[in-house]
């Protein structure tokens, strides 16, 4: 297995210095000063600043220990890659490695008090925001995913029509819609575009 590839960034010099060494003796791990698979922050709070340093580093996941963290940073976080939240008191050498290698296959690791805020914050935008325009959180459409449902199903053009009480040529202009918007080149690439994103 390949070493996760760590960059760690802390404004004290004394915490880094200390995550540095914790780090380099691990054999799972590699640190590096490119753009690593791991960036490590070490931080009281979570800034603008420190999210303009995280967004910057291009890191593909970001593990954050940090003293004091508000629920209203929780999407700007989420934004610049954070995919671990820990509490900078409580998490020890043991902790901080693990949550460093998990993070490097993808798992995310959120206190449960965030990870009720997050989906409280998922459920508003939903509501305040996809709905409202006819979208849904796999970023489709309403009619969009009720086209492709036909289509999985294996219903032609005007058999879905039919069903939906369209006309054929509002589902022709659904589906290439769709299909120019996301870079699709058919219909069988559509719905296994759509059974990802968890749309149908």
């Amino acid at each position: 297995m390949k070493p996760v590839e760590v960059s760690v960034l802390a404004s004290d010099p004394i915490t880094h210095a200390g995550a540095v060494s914790l780090l380099d003796n691990h054999p799972d791990v590699r640190l590096t000063d490119l753009v690593p698979d791991v960036l490590l922050v070490m931080e009281d709070h979570v800034t603008e600043a420190v999210l303009g340093q995280i967004r910057a580093a291009k890191a593909t996941h970001v593990v954050l220990v940090v003293e004091h963290f508000r629920e209203s940073d929780l999407m700007a976080a989420l934004e610049c890659g954070v995919v671990a939240i820990l509490p900078r008191r409580e998490t020890g050498g043991a902790e901080l490695v693990s949550a460093v290698l998990a993070a490097g296959d993808g798992t995310a690791n959120l206190p449960p008090r965030l990870q009720g805020a997050l989906l409280a914050q998922v459920q508003r935008m939903r509501k305040d925001v996809l709905e409202p325009n006819g979208l849904t959180l796999s970023g489709l459409a309403a009619r969009e995913c009720d086209v492709l449902r036909l289509v999985a199903e294996g219903f032609g053009t005007e058999e879905i029509a039919a069903k939906l009480c369209y006309s054929e040529r509002t589902v022709k202009n659904v589906l290439y819609g769709l299909m120019t918007r996301c870079g699709l080149n058919n219909r069988a690439h559509a719905v296994a575009y759509a059974l990802r994103a968890g749309a149908i």
